[in-house]
């Protein structure tokens, strides 16, 4: 009794563990299902390939090895990190970066120039002492306001 138990324990393992690794292969007929989610004859054929393997005694990492160099590193929903797989995945990144950073520095540019323009502007114009604290008092941008958690709850029971 305890023999079928323990062989029982041991079937669900095994099955268990090859479910796992099914999960993480691509079927290549049908290309956006996993084999243990696909009907296909090849995923068929691939799920016995991986238990046969399994009870041969191989490790996760060999089947995946060998299922990699079978049917190329597109069966594997987790390729290898090497610079073609870099160039992939970070160019988005880069991408939204460069974006960001030129919003900002263009944001930053438009209200800088509008002070400088209207400072240039009055710059030949005979003021008095009183005129021009005004003038520069409505030219120049207020500083920005502190950022911090204390500063926002105030703005917010302000309101």
């Amino acid at each position: 009794m305890e023999k079928r138990d323990e062989d029982l324990k041991k079937a669900q393992m095994l099955d268990a563990r090859a479910r796992n690794i099914s999960h993480n292969v691509r079927c290549t007929e049908c290309g956006s299902q996993s084999i243990e989610d696909s009907q296909a004859d090849v995923a068929i054929l691939l799920r016995q390939l991986i238990r046969d393997e399994i009870g041969a005694g191989k490790t996760d990492k060999e089947i995946y090895s060998k299922l990699e160099d079978e049917f190329g590193e597109t069966v594997l929903y987790a390729p290898k990190f090497d610079m073609q797989t870099a160039a992939l995945w970070l160019t988005p990144v880069l991408i939204a970066g460069g974006t960001a950073a030129g919003l900002v520095y263009s944001k930053h540019r438009q209200r800088t120039n509008v002070h400088i323009m209207a400072l240039d502007l009055i710059r030949g114009v005979s003021l008095t002492p009183k005129e021009r604290v005004t003038i520069l008092d409505v030219l120049i941008p207020p500083p920005p306001p502190p950022q911090g958690v204390a500063s926002r709850l105030r703005r917010l029971l302000n309101r």
